[in-house]
């Protein structure tokens, strides 16, 4: 049977018995795919130095007998993104991000704006202009819009008056409701986490403006701290865990809280 080639990013990878490793790549048009690198181990010539963790890869593959998984045949290297794993933060990151997808994405679910949000985000993240900090914002912001999980960041969940026409320098936002409360309507011992408006109106813009124009915006300290802390609420609050990588970066991160 011919082979599927197709571009990748390789999310996760670990050992399957003496010589083989069990890869899981995120594809354009095959979504989500885990597959066998037969001999990997072993082998010095056999995909030697290219399966790296986030890196952008040409795979090919075919599919497993029966229901056995998918067999990697050759593996291309496109965008090592090396300063990634040589920086700790950097790699708590981008192993977050890649973890979200891993856990949220099934198998063969195809999503295209996804693929291009992480190779865009790994790749300023490599580049080091663009803060880690800003960028992880960037992408969750992006990824929860993509999957379907979006918080109401534009108005009041309960009397619908628009955030920006609160009379109040700062707005409650509940994870239950998955929105914004404004302080005429918040209940007085739920526990909020507040935001200042104008972080409000920052994650809006990172959540719907064009991507390439994204990663230029220079967020303020406290839209950093306010956005990470919502973010870091929200999406294992709607994951329903919290991921092990995300443990992982909070030890090593300069406080934001």
């Amino acid at each position: 049977m011919p082979g599927f080639s197709i571009p990748a990013i390789m999310l996760r990878r670990m050992d399957l018995g003496d010589y083989d490793i069990l890869v899981t790549f995120f594809t354009t048009d095959r979504g989500k795919v885990s597959a066998v690198a037969k001999y990997a181990k072993k082998s010095v010539k056999r995909f030697a130095g290219v399966l790296e963790l986030f890196s952008v890869l040409q795979v090919v593959y075919k599919s497993g007998r029966g229901k056995g998984l998918p067999v990697l045949q050759e593996a291309a290297l496109i965008q090592p993104f090396y300063k990634i794993r040589y920086d700790i933060q950097k790699t708590a990151y981008a192993s977050y991000w890649s973890e979200l997808i891993n856990n949220w994405m099934e198998e063969g679910q195809e999503n295209r704006e996804l693929f291009r949000l992480l190779r865009h985000v790994l790749g300023e993240l490599d580049r080091g202009i663009v803060g880690d900090s800003e960028l992880s914002i960037l992408f969750q912001t992006r990824f929860i819009t993509l999957s379907g999980f979006a918080p109401n960041l534009s108005h009041c969940s309960i009397c619908r008056v628009a955030a920006d026409k609160t009379p109040n320098g700062k707005i409650a936002f509940d994870l239950v409701q998955g929105g914004l409360v404004c302080k005429k309507c918040a209940n007085r011992t739920a526990r909020y986490t507040w935001l200042s408006k104008g972080t409000v109106k920052q994650l809006l813009w990172l959540q719907n403006g064009d991507l390439k124009k994204a990663v230029r915006i220079r967020l303020t300290g406290q839209a950093i701290r306010e956005g990470l802390k919502l973010l870091e609420e929200f999406v294992p609050y709607h994951l329903g865990r919290v991921p092990k990588s995300l443990k992982v970066l909070r030890q090593i991160r300069p406080d934001y809280t």
